[in-house]
């Protein structure tokens, strides 16, 4: 009964025009607030999507990493364990260091040894924009560098003729008297170069390992980290607690999300904050629902004398014209969900807005989840109740006279 009473006072034809002016600029000012918010988290989940995707090229599901320090020694026996633990597809020994890398210019890199398993676990073998993937032996070691790196040493990474040179310094600091001892060169040469995300293309380097191990002066059982490959990609709880007890304290195991944390904990927090931003202008914007609801309570005042003369009480009342506000919010933030939902698709078949810059695609993407559905409907109905219940109490406060 309060809703059908709230439906008629919401589809009938005001007799103030400027009723119903506002209550179609509440309900644009509801849809837009809607559409917005929506689009742009559909946005945000969409960069987000693009970004885990390109990182997954590079970082594998789980890695295992010295608590303190750069090196692990890793017993032989915890290595034929962990692969045979249920979930585990495989896993690669690395090291990584910072070096410099000398062609026709000087560069710092950052180079990275890994074994022959590391094709297996790791994206960098399916995205080499330029000759093959090959990482060479111990003595004879050959180098895939990221495009940037390629650039900045002007070098054709699948046809150069002379080898580079790779600088690392040794641990232990310098020797006043030999400062040339604290650095170890070598030939390396390159058989290609990857392309996957500017973070890793601009700074790596990828080579075999057991030529890093000779640079650095380790042992055979001596890595920098295990990058573990896990069945459909996805870390369960146990699979994480048995490799952390197979390993022990001092070795830190780590999700591809917690290896890079704070990236992805900024790319959350700017969503949030752009989230809570739109919806203090759709708080705003409901400001309008205040007067046109307000507007209709004088409008409307005889009728909430007869109703209370059958016997309608402040609480009868007060709903009539809380559903009032809630059919403005239904009625606009539907009508939002729908463009919005016509905006993504229309991004996505049509690249409405393209990209700027060095992107694996041109334009921005979009990704629609249920989630943002809800978390944005459940806002709009509680903006619209917060602005709505000023007007209804005053409707429901209404003193009980018949005659004016």
């Amino acid at each position: 009964m309060k809703f059908l009473f709230a439906w008629r006072y919401f589809k009938a034809k005001k007799s103030t025009n400027a009723i119903n002016i506002i209550s179609w600029v509440s309900v644009s000012a509801i849809i837009l607030g809607t559409a917005s918010l929506i689009v742009v988290l559909s946005v945000f989940n969409g960069l987000e999507q693009l970004v885990r995707s390109l990182y997954s090229s590079f970082y594998t599901d789980l890695r295992i990493s010295p608590a303190s320090g750069k090196i692990i020694r890793v017993p032989y026996a915890s290595l034929l364990r962990l692969k045979q633990l249920d979930g585990v597809i495989g896993y690669s020994l690395t090291v990584e260091d910072q070096a410099l890398l000398q062609y026709n210019s000087l560069q710092p890199v950052m180079l990275k040894g890994v074994d022959d398993n590391f094709k297996n676990i790791n994206g960098v073998s399916k995205n080499i924009s330029k000759g093959e993937y090959q990482i060479g032996s111990t003595d004879h070691p050959v180098a895939v560098l990221g495009s940037g790196v390629e650039y900045a040493l002007e070098i054709e990474a699948d046809r150069a003729i002379a080898p580079m040179t790779v600088y690392l310094f040794r641990s232990g600091g310098i020797n006043p008297s030999d400062p040339e001892s604290a650095v170890r060169s070598e030939s390396i040469a390159s058989a290609g170069s990857f392309r996957i995300q500017q973070d890793f293309d601009d700074h790596f380097v990828i080579t075999n390992l057991g030529f890093m191990q000779r640079m650095m002066g380790l042992d055979s059982n001596q890595y920098g980290a295990i990058e573990i490959a896990v069945r459909g990609g996805v870390v369960s709880r146990e699979l994480k607690s048995k490799i952390r007890a197979l390993f022990g304290a001092g070795f830190l195991v780590q999700t591809r999300d917690e290896q890079n944390q704070t990236f992805f904990g900024v790319m959350k927090m700017e969503k949030w904050v752009i989230y809570i931003i739109l919806t203090l202008i759709l708080i705003v914007a409901a400001f309008n629902i205040v007067g046109a609801l307000t507007m209709l309570v004088f409008e409307k005042k005889k009728d909430i004398q007869v109703l209370k003369a059958m016997g309608a009480n402040n609480q009868f009342i007060r709903q009539i014209f809380l559903n009032e506000g809630i059919l403005l919010g239904i009625g606009g933030g539907g009508i939002g969900f729908g463009l919005a939902i016509l905006l993504c698709w229309m991004q996505v078949k049509f690249k409405l807005i393209p990209m700027q810059g060095n992107f694996l695609i041109d334009y921005y993407p979009v990704k629609l989840i249920p989630g943002d559905f809800l978390l944005v409907g459940t806002t709009i109905l509680i903006v619209v109740l917060l602005a709505s219940w000023l007007p209804a109490r005053k409707a429901a406060l209404q003193p009980f006279e018949l005659k004016s």
